[in-house]
C-alpha cells in the first residue's frame, strides 16, 4: 500500500507550476509500541478531557481551542476557523531563492519529506525543475504550511524525485556559542593528535545505514518474548562505565594497537608512532588528563 501523502499542493518556479505531494521519509510502523492497561482488569484505558474546575469529563462536541490573552481570559477559536486560515504557502511552494545545500548549517535542518509529482500532467514540469536544480547543483528555498504552521524548507533533487527538508527558524535554535562558550581553549599536543588521526584512519568506512542495528529495540523484543512465554524478564546486563583516562598518551597508543577497522594505515603512518616510542617513555607520565 502506498504511503498516505502528508501534504498536497503546487511547486512553483516563476511561471512554471506543477502539482506535487509530500510523503514522510521516516516510518515508525515496525517499532515496538505499548498500550496503557488497567493493572487490575487488564483492559485498555483511554484519555479523556476533564473540566479543570469541576473535574467532570466533557463531551467531544464541547471541546474548543482557546488562546490565553490574559490570565484566565481566553479567545475561543473554532476548528473550522483555523482551517479557513489560508495563505499562499498553504497550497503553493514558491521557489524564492537557491543556495548550495552545504551552506545550510546542520542545526537548522529538521524533518525530511519525499517530493513527487501528484499526477501525470505535472511530471514534465516537475522533471524540468528537478533537472535544472541538479544541473546547477543548487537547492531551492521555499515556505510551506504544514500541520498548521508555516515552515521554511529547502528542496533538492533526489533520483527521479526530490527531497524537501523543513528548516528551523533562527529564533528557535540555540546558537553554539550559548553552549560551547564556557569551554576553555586547549592547546593539544601534536603527537597525541597524530595518534588520534591514525585511529580514525583505521576505523575509516563507507556510510551504510543498513548496518545500523537498534539494540534497544532488540532488547525490548527479547523482554516481550520472555514475558509471553511466561518467563521472568531477562536480567539486565549493566554496561561497563568507561573510567577516566589517567594518561591520555598511553590510552591513545593502546587504542591504536588494539582497535581494528575496515582500513589499515599506510606504511608511512605505521612508522610515525614508532619514531616516538622512545620519547613516549620519558614524556608520557607528564601527560595526564582528569
Amino acid at each position: 500500500m502506498a504511503p498516505r501523502p502528508a501534504w498536497k499542493g503546487y511547486l512553483k518556479l516563476s511561471l512554471v507550476t506543477c502539482a506535487i505531494e509530500l510523503t514522510n521519509v521516516v516510518t515508525h510502523a515496525e517499532k515496538v509500541s505499548f498500550r496503557i492497561l488497567n493493572r487490575k482488569t487488564g483492559n485498555t484505558v483511554k484519555r479523556i478531557y476533564v473540566d479543570a474546575e469541576t473535574g467532570k469529563p466533557i463531551e467531544d462536541g464541547d471541546e474548543i481551542k482557546g488562546y490565553e490573552i490574559d490570565k484566565g481570559d481566553f479567545v475561543r477559536i473554532e476548528e473550522d476557523e483555523i482551517e479557513a486560515v489560508q495563505i499562499e504557502s498553504s497550497h503553493t511552494m514558491s521557489l524564492d531563492g537557491f543556495v548550495d545545500k552545504a551552506s545550510i548549517e546542520q542545526i537548522y535542518l529538521d524533518t525530511p519529506y519525499y517530493v513527487a509529482p501528484a499526477d501525470t500532467v505535472s511530471e514534465e514540469a516537475f522533471a524540468v525543475i528537478r533537472d535544472a536544480m541538479a544541473g546547477k547543483k543548487m537547492a531551492g528555498l521555499a515556505r510551506i504550511v504544514l500541520y498548521q504552521r508555516e515552515r521554511p524548507v529547502v528542496i533538492e533533487p533526489l533520483g527521479k524525485g526530490m527531497v524537501l527538508t523543513t528548516l528551523r527558524y533562527d529564533n528557535t535554535v540555540r546558537q553554539p556559542e550559548s553552549v560551547f562558550g564556557d569551554i576553555k581553549a586547549v592547546k593539544t599536543d601534536q603527537e597525541m593528535t597524530d595518534l588520534a588521526e591514525l585511529i580514525i584512519d583505521k576505523k575509516k568506512a563507507k556510510f551504510d545505514p543498513s548496518k545500523f542495528e537498534d539494540k534497544y529495540e532488540d532488547a525490548l523484543l527479547e523482554l516481550i518474548r520472555a514475558k509471553k512465554a511466561g518467563h521472568k524478564a531477562p536480567k539486565a546486563k549493566a554496561a561497563p562505565k568507561p573510567s577516566n583516562v589517567v594518561n591520555l598518551f598511553d590510552a591513545l597508543k593502546k587504542s591504536l594497537s588494539s582497535d581494528s577497522g575496515p582500513s589499515k594505515p599506510s606504511s608511512q603512518a605505521k612508522a610515525k608512532p614508532a619514531t616516538k616510542s622512545a620519547k613516549a617513555k620519558s614524556v608520557a607520565p607528564k601527560r595526564k588528563s582528569a
